[in-house]
C-alpha cells in the first residue's frame, strides 16, 4: 500500500498497485494490516455505497463526534468525484484547513479521513458511485456537519453543487 501525506494530520491518500495480465487487472481494495502499519485504525464496522445519479450532486460535509468517532476510507467505484476532508478538530494545528482530490473509478486512490475531520464530495460525472469503509457504527445523535460553502474553509469546488439534501443545505458554518 502506498500512502501519500496531505498536510492535514491523519488525512492521507492511499492506493494499491494493480496486478495486470492478459485477463485484465486485480487490485486490492482493503488491507487492514497495511493500514495498521501506517497508524490507521483498520477496524471496519460498516461499509456503504452512495449512488449519485447526476453530476453536481453534493454530499457533506459530515463527521461523527462523541465516544465513537469514525475513520472513513472513501473510494469512487464508478464515475468521478471531487473528494474533500476538512480539519474540524479544535486545537489542531491544521484546524479549518481542507484537502481535496479527484477520485475516479479508473484510479486506485482512496481518501482516508480520520476522526475529527469532516468529509464531503461533489460528483463530477453522472452515475457516480462512492464506496465507504467506516470504523464505527453510525449514531444519528453523534452526526455533525458544516456547510459545503463555509467562507472560513473556502473550499475550491471544481463545479458548483446543484443537487443536495435539505439537511446539507441547512448545515451551520464552522464557526
Amino acid at each position: 500500500m502506498r500512502i501519500r501525506e496531505t498536510g492535514i494530520a491523519g488525512v492521507v491518500v492511499g492506493s494499491f498497485e494493480p496486478v495486470r495480465d492478459e485477463r485484465g487487472a486485480f487490485e486490492r481494495i482493503w488491507d487492514g494490516a497495511a493500514l495498521a502499519e501506517h497508524g490507521i485504525d483498520p477496524a471496519v464496522t460498516q461499509c456503504g455505497l452512495a449512488r449519485n445519479d447526476r453530476a453536481g450532486t453534493l454530499r457533506g460535509l459530515h463527521w461523527q463526534d462523541g465516544p465513537e468517532p469514525e475513520t472513513k476510507v472513501v473510494r469512487c467505484v464508478r464515475g468521478a468525484i471531487f473528494d474533500v476532508a476538512a480539519d474540524v478538530r479544535p486545537g489542531s494545528d491544521t484546524f479549518g484547513r481542507w484537502f481535496g482530490l479527484r477520485l475516479h473509478a479508473e484510479g486506485s486512490e482512496m481518501l482516508i479521513v480520520p476522526p475529527g475531520c469532516a468529509h464531503g464530495y461533489v460528483t463530477l460525472e453522472d452515475t457516480s458511485d462512492v464506496a465507504y469503509w467506516i470504523s464505527a457504527p453510525y449514531r444519528p445523535s453523534a452526526a455533525r456537519g458544516i456547510r459545503y460553502d463555509d467562507p472560513r474553509l473556502a473550499i475550491d469546488w471544481p463545479v458548483q453543487p446543484t443537487v443536495m439534501s435539505a439537511r446539507d443545505r441547512s448545515l451551520p458554518p464552522l464557526g
